[in-house]
């Protein structure tokens, strides 16, 4: 009995040229190129078992993709046809469900929890469908999802209705402050603990992390109040043992004393005791020279001296092994004296007070 003739396959120009780059690809996949080469050497008129001698195939593959391609001469043909496969164990009803569920708060029979988990998401499941999964699948549903109902990320919305000219004065009072002027970002670094480690600071090793003790003993808080010159980078800091507006006031006299001259344009954010009518009082004794600049509500990343509470906060405090407060205050000090000695400088503040991301480099 004769074999049935091999079909004829006729190529566009643009189709042939799209084949022929898949064919000398480097980067496509093997089994896409090894099926281009196919069906270039069969649109040449080439026998079957002589493509498949020479590209060392099956003559089956190679009569399987000549027919295939023949009956849909598209580029798409080259892709694996869909595949039946074993029927889904799982509803799609079901699945929906609990993607439903994982995006909403959990409902008031899921008793003490405000978030989910694998196994709370079995049981709201049970309890909506009556269909039981195991916890390993409900975590790769979720997944394929893209979901993660167990984490919970911070936002915070800043409500003043000034937002945009607050941030718009502090960012140009950054980039173009006006001559002969100072400008100060001052805020309050509260509850510094002073930690004692029952043990020291491990170092690190070949193939493993410092170690910190997690015991300690505390010694006390204190609040730093710091004053952040942006156009030099030095800092003016006083630690006391409470914050209070006694404390802030004392402070503010040094830092007048300290910028004599000149009009001190003066960055801090709306608490109680930043706003009043003893500021008045407190510019009238110095002739006026003093400018309160407020930064919006919930915005403090707009406060320079953030920045340098953060490099504060990773290298003197994070890590800190103060045996006594009079210690941390030592230490708090002492990185105030280099700072302004050895590594001040001004911020890069790239953010212009346009609603796009920010960055400060330190």
């Amino acid at each position: 009995m004769r074999r049935a003739l091999a079909p004829k396959i006729s190529l566009p120009t643009e189709l042939w040229e799209q084949l022929d780059r898949i064919s000398r690809s480097s980067s496509a996949e093997y089994r896409l190129v090894e099926r281009a080469r196919i069906i270039l050497r069969c649109a040449t008129g080439e026998a079957s078992h002589a493509i498949a001698r020479s590209l060392g195939l099956d003559i089956k593959t190679v009569r399987l993709w000549r027919r295939r391609f023949a009956r849909r001469p598209k580029l798409a043909t080259l892709d694996d046809a869909p595949r039946s496969g074993r029927p889904p164990r799982i509803p799609l009803y079901v699945r929906c469900e609990l993607v439903k569920i994982a995006c909403n708060r959990p409902k008031e029979h899921v008793a003490f929890r405000d978030v989910w988990s694998r196994g709370s998401l079995v049981d709201a499941l049970w309890q909506e469908t009556g269909f039981r999964l195991s916890r390993s699948e409900v975590g790769r549903i979720v997944e394929e999802a893209e979901l993660r109902p167990h984490r919970i990320r911070l936002w915070l919305h800043s409500p003043d209705p000034e937002f945009r000219p607050r941030v718009r004065r502090c960012c140009d009072l950054y980039h173009s402050p006006p001559p002969g002027s100072t400008v100060l970002c001052i805020d309050e670094k509260t509850c510094i603990q002073a930690l004692e480690r029952l043990r020291r600071l491990g170092p690190p090793r070949p193939g493993r992390e410092g170690r910190k003790e997690f015991e300690y003993i505390r010694h006390g808080t204190r609040c730093l109040l710091a004053a952040f010159d942006t156009q030099t980078g030095k800092v003016f800091g006083q630690v006391r043992k409470r914050r209070t507006a006694k404390d802030l006031a004392a402070f503010m006299e040094a830092v007048a004393r300290r910028y004599p001259t000149g009009d001190v344009y003066v960055i801090w954010d709306n608490l109680n005791t930043h706003c009043g009518e003893a500021w008045e009082r407190f510019n009238e004794r110095h002739g006026g020279r003093f400018h309160f600049v407020y930064t919006p509500k919930h915005a403090s990343w707009v406060n320079q001296v953030e920045i340098w509470f953060s490099i504060l906060q990773r290298r003197i405090l994070k890590y800190g092994d103060f045996p006594t407060a009079e210690d941390m205050v030592s230490k708090v000090t002492g990185f105030i004296s280099h700072w302004n000695r050895v590594e001040a400088h001004p911020f890069r503040w790239t953010f212009r007070g346009r609603f796009t991301q920010h960055r400060a480099a330190a």
